[in-house]
């Protein structure tokens, strides 16, 4: 991997978006020795703001001039949910490699016409899927491949924040124009969906759901609050009230391929959960759990012996696992160090000049799927029964 990249140092990318997440893929990037060249905004006057504040030498006065721009490699979006797919189009169709925060779109037929695209351009997409690169989740992955844990039969867990606790606390993820029919499922439990499913090896096929709206009016601050910076907007500011109907939290029953089974809990009202994302696979031999405010340890539960508490050694971990770690025994990778793990695959194959034949990172096809499983979430949902994940719907 590290021979591999020394052929993309220099290369140079550009970021669509101008709010922390922006400033994260920047951070990973020049880690990594890639060039992030400029940014573009939803106005000249945000790009210009952004690149000042991130020390780019551009500031795009377009997302369209951002693409056409040949020399660049990669375009990256971290805008708003409501223009991913739009944006991400228009980059394909520039002949860029493009990296794009999830979600690909806002509904489903966003998301297979992204998907499709992206496979038929022959160049390198990921979703932004970030949490599989926690060393132990590939760790956990590569035992299970291995059949260290017998037949997966079993997940449990939560993603739980507590940033739109209270009626004052806003964001645009709120707008359900812009965020999707689904948030506190969409924006977080999206990451919880996929990443059990990457690390047990099977897809959902089948939810039960029950979605919770807590708090029924907010208000709105009239002027834009960033992701995680409502406490940071000062009481005197014009608010207005706003009715909400978008889910503050989920309660969902899994079906999985190969008769698993599993329960999830979603919640962005949780009082001190800052983003805890926490799983627990049970197999017919051993478990594994892990918690993402506490990565650098995996548990491994027996029966007939003592319980494990596994640190983070890539000489003691699994094939997978010691391949996406970045730091001796001893030495915290977080959430930053997800991103950079993540990143350091998907150009691996930019410097190849295509996509892998099996991708090390999660793809257009797997923000896709993942967005299937949303859908059946808000079927079944309004239904109030079983929901199938129609993978074979045109």
């Amino acid at each position: 991997m590290v021979g591999e990249l020394g052929q993309v140092a220099g290369t140079r990318v550009g970021i669509v978006g101008t709010g922390w997440m922006a400033e994260t893929h920047t951070e990973a990037l020049r880690r990594l020795g890639i060039e992030v060249a400029g940014v573009a905004g939803r106005t000249p006057e945000r790009a210009r703001e952004a690149a000042a504040r991130l020390g780019l030498a551009t500031a795009y006065d377009s997302v369209e001039a951002l693409v056409k721009d040949d020399t660049l490699a990669a375009v990256h979006v971290t805008s708003p949910n409501d223009v991913h797919a739009e944006q991400a189009a228009a980059a394909l169709r520039a002949g860029r490699h493009v990296v794009c925060e999830k979600p690909l779109g806002v509904t489903v037929a966003e998301t297979a016409a992204l998907a499709e695209l992206a496979a038929a351009s022959g160049l390198v997409n990921a979703v932004c899927f970030n949490l599989r690169f926690a060393p132990h989740n590939h760790n956990a992955a590569g035992m299970v491949r291995a059949g260290e844990l017998g037949e997966p039969r079993y997940v449990t867990g939560s993603y739980h924040q507590d940033w739109l606790l209270e009626e004052t606390d806003w964001n645009w993820r709120l707008v359900a124009g812009r965020q999707g029919s689904l948030r506190a499922v969409a924006d977080i439990g999206s990451h919880w969906l996929d990443l059990v499913s990457f690390v047990s090896g099977r897809r959902v096929t089948e939810v039960l759901a029950d979605l919770h709206t807590f708090v029924p009016e907010r208000n709105h601050p009239l002027g834009e609050v960033g992701t995680f910076a409502a406490h940071g907007v000062a009481d005197d500011v014009e608010r207005v009230r706003e009715p909400m109907s978008s889910d503050d939290a989920a309660g969902i029953l899994l079906r999985l391929e190969g008769g698993m089974r599993g329960v999830c809990s979603v919640s962005q009202v949780s009082a001190g959960r800052k983003n805890r994302l926490s799983w627990e696979l049970n197999g017919s031999r051993r478990s594994l759990a892990w918690t993402s405010e506490e990565p650098e340890y995996l548990w491994v539960g027996h029966r007939g012996r003592p319980n494990e508490l596994s640190n983070k050694d890539p000489g003691l971990m699994s094939g997978p696992g010691a391949a996406v770690t970045g730091y001796p025994a001893g030495h915290v990778e977080g959430y930053p160090d997800t991103f950079r793990g993540l990143f350091a695959a998907v150009y691996a194959d930019v410097a190849a000049g295509r996509p892998s034949p099996e991708p090390a990172y999660p793809t257009f096809a797997d923000g896709h799927d993942v967005a299937l499983v949303c859908q059946a979430v808000a079927d079944s949902a309004r239904s109030g029964s079983w929901a199938p994940v129609r993978r074979d719907a045109p």
